[in-house]
């Protein structure tokens, strides 16, 4: 791997790019979610300007350097900040050109991600150093309008508004997290049966509860896989949670065992030895696939393989916390954390599991997911999993 990268970086004349490579190296050496923690910090993220030109400023506690993933020409700007750690994550309503932004950990360090409000690009990036009173590093991006207004002020004339103040000007910012529910078979495929029934009406009951649940907090935006009872392949439910920028896949089954004595709860995540099965759902417009400079296929193979690992750490910390909270509602077995090369976890981007809830087969469980009011414990349970789980991870910027 190191070897890897450093062939890489000997074709990069760029100091920036060598430096992302250089903390992309040191992350594939130890686990992915502490690597950027020896980098900066991001302080905080001030907008400012108008619909001609929008600054965006990222206080940090030390010098960064950073890459433009996509300039805006698609409609949003994404630039990487290689060995900068984001907080778990920061989000804020926009300002002239900016529509909304989120700064988000990424492989090697953070990702800067801003929806654009009319058409732009950047225009320049540079790195200002503690100066004037100012005791840190800030790490500037300035936007341009390619079809220009007319405005009351320049931009340069227009104070900076921090995102922990109001933004009068914002559009309203949705901060929901993105949670995918994937109630599994469905249509022609019915699942496993059990003495009362099938698979597949199971699911689709227990994915509106959870649904239900998460809504009621008003803390998510929930996409179903399905919401009915229709076939639905397995490609289509990835490519659906990573359409939805899903922050979190969880596809619900029952198990079928021939013995029915066996019972209990387990949760799949993706094995490592599948990874590459991922890559069927790749394109050519991921931030990771935009990364590499001068057509070079390297630096994006290595940032795909580090995303993946960096979805995979955050897979398992999910399941080891729904294992956590719903054992007081349903027994657990023996081993209930495993790896599978189950074709709805394969995502490259989106931390996902698979959620047997319990064995159909046995009378026991599927008394508990036929009915309504102990299966709505068991999803609410899950629920509280992934509070918890976004909880730890996530620090969201007032509006």
């Amino acid at each position: 791997m190191f070897a890897r990268i450093g062939e890489v970086v000997r074709k990069f004349r760029g100091r920036a790019l060598a430096a992302a490579l250089t903390a992309v190296g040191c992350m594939a050496a130890v686990a992915a979610s502490h690597a950027a923690a020896a980098g900066a910090d991001v302080l905080k993220v001030r907008l400012g300007g108008d619909r001609n030109e929008t600054r965006i400023v990222i206080d940090l506690d030390r010098s960064a350097t950073g890459k433009v993933a996509s300039d805006g020409s698609d409609g949003r700007v994404v630039v990487n900040l290689p060995g900068v750690a984001a907080a778990g994550g920061l989000q804020g309503a926009g300002q002239g050109l900016v529509k909304n932004w989120v700064l988000e950990d990424a492989p090697g360090g953070a990702r800067l991600k801003a929806d654009l409000s009319g058409e732009a690009t950047v225009k320049r990036r540079f790195l200002l150093p503690p100066a004037d009173g100012v005791t840190h590093y800030r790490y500037v991006i300035d936007l341009a309008s390619t079809s220009p207004q007319r405005v009351a002020a320049p931009a340069s004339d227009v104070k900076l508004t921090s995102a922990a103040a109001p933004v009068t000007k914002a559009k309203p910012l949705n901060l929901k997290k993105v949670v995918v529910i994937d109630a599994g078979h469905g249509g022609k495929d019915p699942g496993a049966k059990g003495a009362q029934g099938w698979e597949k009406d199971v699911t689709l009951a227990a994915a509106r509860q959870l649904k239900a649940h998460l809504e009621k907090t008003g803390r998510y935006k929930v996409v179903m896989t399905r919401d009915a009872d229709v076939y639905v392949a397995h490609d289509v439910r990835v490519q659906t949670a990573r359409r939805a920028d899903a922050d979190l896949f969880i596809s619900l089954h029952a198990d079928a065992g021939t013995d029915a004595s066996l019972r209990g709860a387990s949760v799949y995540t993706l094995a490592d030895r599948a990874t590459g099965r991922s890559a069927k759902f790749v394109n050519k417009d991921d931030w990771f696939m935009r990364a590499g400079s001068h057509g070079d296929e390297g630096v994006s193979t290595i940032l795909l393989d580090l995303t993946q690992r960096m979805t995979r750490n955050r897979s398992a910390v999910f399941a080891e916390t729904l294992l956590t909270r719903i054992s007081d509602h349903q027994p657990l077995l023996r081993r209930s954390h495993r790896e599978a090369g189950l074709a709805v976890l394969l995502a490259p981007d989106v931390p996902a599991v698979l959620l047997e809830m319990g064995f159909i087969t046995n009378p026991d469980d599927e008394a508990v997911l036929r009915d309504t009011a102990r299966r709505g414990q068991l999803m609410a349970a899950a629920a509280e999993a992934i509070d918890a789980y976004f909880g730890e991870q996530t620090r969201i910027a007032a509006r």
